[in-house]
């Protein structure tokens, strides 16, 4: 199950150090408005799929409250066929589809999970509904 911040889920993107600072400025800056996860990812968390309107608590390294966003859609999409507009939309200067499936492929085979191209994704978007917070941590409001 992944953490809870006043009982919205968490979104840790990337991973820890400089690529999650680099993801949540570019959310913060209001350039990325999309995100992709493994679909196996939920399954493995026991965790549902988010769903249009649910709003998400976007967290540091240590889990602290940078940002809300709320999700605006949703769609689960083999690999090979993620499209252009949605890795675009990631804002993480990908020129081609080619480029953002292979720096994905990439990242996922370094965490120990390598796609293929039938592999389903979780496709996100979302819009920041706010930045900052005071320092809320998921330890913090009992979560």
């Amino acid at each position: 199950m992944w953490p809870r911040i006043g009982g919205l889920r968490t979104l840790a993107l990337g991973t820890p150090g400089e690529l999650r600072s680099t993801l949540n400025t570019l959310v913060l800056a209001g350039v990325k408005t999309a995100t992709a996860g493994l679909l196996t990812e939920y399954a493995d968390e026991t965790e549902e799929l988010e769903h249009v309107g649910e709003r998400l608590a976007l967290v540091d390294d240590r889990d602290t409250l940078v940002g809300v966003v709320e999700v605006t859609g949703i769609d689960v999409v083999p690999f090979a066929r993620v499209p252009w507009d949605f890795a675009r939309s990631e804002g993480e200067g990908d020129r081609s589809i080619e480029d953002w499936r292979a720096g994905h492929a990439g990242f996922w085979a370094r965490a120990g999970t390598p796609v293929t191209d039938d592999t389903e994704i979780v496709c996100i978007r979302f819009r920041l509904v706010s930045a900052g917070d005071g320092g809320t941590r998921t330890g913090d409001l009992g979560t």
